[in-house]
This record gives structure tokens, sequence and C-alpha cells, in this order.
């Protein structure tokens, strides 16, 4: 048993130790992985950790801080927003900051998206998503208890989202407790017809209140794209069935995919969008579940029973609002616009120079994401893919391969120099001796 002490720890204990001793990372098998490296700085594309070493953050830590790390715009909105108000509760209150990022965030947003739902994290916006689905038809006296997502996919790790995520890597303690999915293959640009007939079938057989999705990009499973004209297929479908269609865009959006949402390269829009991630820039927690009036309106009765009863301590928190703002108004700016171009560029170029490398399985390219498939039969957690880890860790490039997928997502504010250093690795890397 852990026993406390008012001890103060010395000063020459290492912070690798001390966290040892009091702290459980996530995603992580702590008898296997005896080492956490102390970060002790961030700014613009780097980390520094303990050591004085230099790391490029060629993932945007998970995707988050894609305008670099500790900008000088978005700390100074939080300084700012943290002398005026900083939390407050938001039922029965709300305040500027919240406001004025659900008007900018509905401006950007695809059309009929209109009302705004706070939460905190990426999965407690897909979680509610869900509940907006389910909701909505129990409230119009519909029995639906049944949601379709795609095999393979992932949206989180609360309960409704786990349920709805196919890698049971993360799931398989839990299945026996889900919510009841249905799983549809992934299109894939040849097999829509089979998709097609799969989707009529599950309907048929199911009463289905909601498919959820990653639109064209499938985040966890390895970064792996598929047909958009499939996907809208899928969705022209679902829309004629009564079928709230469920876009998770907490990955892919503000511009990974070249457009602000990935929502907006595939004709048929969600009624329900979820955002997490790069809302707030990295710098401080929240989530957002938007959606159409049809469904806000479902929930809209003098009956109260019928209302989202859902909440968060840290709901519309103004300090996260705030930097949200600011990190919209960074995302339209010119400067970044240019800088997202020249990496959708640099990228096509980089994936011309390497596809028909012998030791490279696949390639694959969508805005800012580019993943790469080895030629190589890694397990997600293994010994193996610790080893390509630690490759990249060596030539100062931060990077989480997801078995013999390696995939960067760098901040838009990456400089070509150290763009062309991840290159390097990621070509040293088809050399690597395993």
């Amino acid at each position: 048993m852990s026993k406390k002490t008012d001890t103060p720890v010395k000063d020459n204990t290492s912070l690798s130790q001390r966290d040892k001793s009091v702290i459980w990372h996530p995603l992580t098998q702590h008898k296997t992985q005896q080492i956490t490296l102390p970060i002790v700085k961030a700014k613009g594309c780097k980390l520094y950790d303990v050591d004085g070493n230099v790391y490029i953050d060629a993932i945007s830590s998970w995707y988050t801080a894609m305008y670099g790390h500790c900008h000088k715009k978005l700390v100074n909105a939080i300084q700012q927003q943290s002398q005026q108000l900083d939390q407050i509760i938001f039922s029965g209150f709300t305040h500027q900051p919240a406001v004025e990022l659900a008007e900018n965030l509905l401006a950007a947003l695809p059309d009929k998206i209109s009302k705004v739902f706070y939460n905190d994290n990426g999965s407690t916006a897909t979680e509610i998503g869900i509940k907006m689905a389910l909701q909505y038809h129990h409230n119009l006296g519909r029995d639906k208890d049944t949601l379709i997502a795609f095999e393979e996919g992932f949206h989180g790790d609360t309960f409704g989202a786990m349920s709805v995520s196919g890698l049971s890597v993360y799931n398989g303690a839990f299945e026996k407790h889900f919510i009841k999915v249905v799983r549809l293959p992934k299109p894939n640009g040849k097999n829509n017809k089979l998709v097609l007939t799969q989707l009529k079938t599950l309907c048929s057989q199911n009463k289905v209140a909601g498919f959820i999705y990653e639109p064209l990009i499938q985040g966890a499973a390895g970064m792996k794209t598929y047909d958009k004209s499939d996907l809208n297929d899928i969705l022209n479908y679902c829309k004629t069935q009564n079928i709230i269609c469920i876009a998770d865009e907490v990955m892919t959006g503000f511009g990974k995919t070249g457009t602000c949402f990935a929502s907006q390269q595939i004709e048929t829009q969600p009624d329900v969008i979820c955002l997490s991630k790069a809302l707030t820039a990295g710098m401080l927690p929240m989530g957002i579940t938007a959606c159409q009036d049809y469904i806000y309106d479902a929930f809209y009765d003098d009956d109260v029973a019928k209302g989202l009863f859902h909440a968060h301590t840290y709901s519309g928190n103004p300090l996260a609002c705030a930097v949200a703002i600011e990190a919209l108004k960074l995302y339209q700016s010119p400067e970044i616009q240019q800088q997202i171009q020249h990496i959708i560029e640099a990228h096509q170029s980089f994936k011309t120079k390497i596809k028909n490398h012998p030791n490279l399985k696949s390639i694959r390219h969508i805005g800012v994401i580019l993943a790469l498939d080895l030629d190589l039969n890694i397990e997600r957690y293994s010994n193996v893919r610790d080893r390509l880890y630690q490759f990249f860790m060596t030539k100062g490039i931060y990077l989480r391969p997801l078995g013999n997928t390696v995939y960067i997502v760098p901040p838009y504010v990456i400089s070509r120099a150290e763009l062309s250093q991840v290159y390097r690795a990621l070509e040293e890397v088809l050399e690597f001796e395993f």
C-alpha cells in the first residue's frame, strides 16, 4: 500500500522517479514502460526535456497545438480573461466569451448547424452527440436504441464513446456494458454497393437512432482515409431513414484536412458535429457538440424531463472560450492559411519522392496529415513499436507510431527547416534495421 509522507522530496530526486511513485499515466503499461520523460518547456514547434534535449512536436501534442506551443496571442487571451472572469456555472448564467465563441463558430461551421452545447473534452463531445441522437427519438416517442458506426472507428473513452468505437485494444474490458451498436465496413471507393447493402440490412434489422463517423479519415485506426463520395451516399441514405448523422471532428476540425472542417468536403452535411482538440489550440480543455435547430427543438418543451440533462462543471469555461476565440482568429488569418498550403504542398512532394520505396507498404496524405505504413508486422503496443518511437526521439522528432503506421500532423507554424528534419527522419526509418 502506498504511504503518504509530509517529508519534502529531496532536490536531487529526479522528476521521473518522483513521477513513478505518484502518477498513473494514460495509455501506459507501467510494468513494461519504466521511464516517463520530463518535459520542462514548450515553445513553437519545440519540446524541451529536463536534460536540455529538443524535440520537434510533429503531432502537435495529439493534434491540439496547431499554432505552436505558448503562442503569445493565445497566452495573452487567457491572461486578459483571467483578470475579468475565470470560472462560472454555465447553468443559469452566460457570459460574453461563450456567446462570442458560439457566434464565431456557427459562422464557420457547415450550414444549418445552429446551436452550440459546451462540454469539456473530445470524448464528452461525442458522448453528448450520442445522447442527443438517442434522446431526440425518445422525446418524439420513437423506440430507437441503436447506433451505427464504422469498423475501426474511434470516438473517445467514456462509455458511450467507447461503445461506438471499434478498437478492442481500448475497449475490451468494458464491452459487455456498452450501448447497442452495429458496425459498418469502411467505404474504400470499390465496395460502395456492398456497404450500402449492408447499411440497409442493418437499418431493417435494428432500431437505429444515429450514425457516428469520422469524416474522411479515421485517426486512431492509423490515419486511414476513405472515399468521400461513398460516405456521402451513406449519409444520404441515413437522412431518408431519420437517422441522425453525427460527425466526429474532434481530430479533423480546424484545418487538418485542408478545409476548416472535413465535413465541408462532403455534399451531405451532418446533423450534429463534435469538436475539441485544436478548438482551444491545446491551451485549455474544452469540447463542443453543435447541432441543427430541429434537434434542439425536440428538447424544447414544457416537460422539464425532455431537456438535455447533461452538464460539466467547466462547461463554457470563460478562459477556454477566450482562448478558443483567439485560436479561431489565428486559423482564419492569411498567415496560417498560407502555412497550411505550404505543408500540404510539401507533403505531396515528399509523398511523390518516397512512394516507391521497397520498405514502404503504403502512404497517404490529406491536408496536413501524412501517414506511412511500413512494410512490417508490428502490434500497436509492442517492443518493436517502442524501438520505432525511440528512434525518432534520438532524431529529435516526437512521434507516436500506431503499430507499423507512422503519421505526422505538424503545427501550422512549423518552419521549412523543421519540416525537412521530420521528413529526413521518416526517410531514415525506412532503412532502420528492426
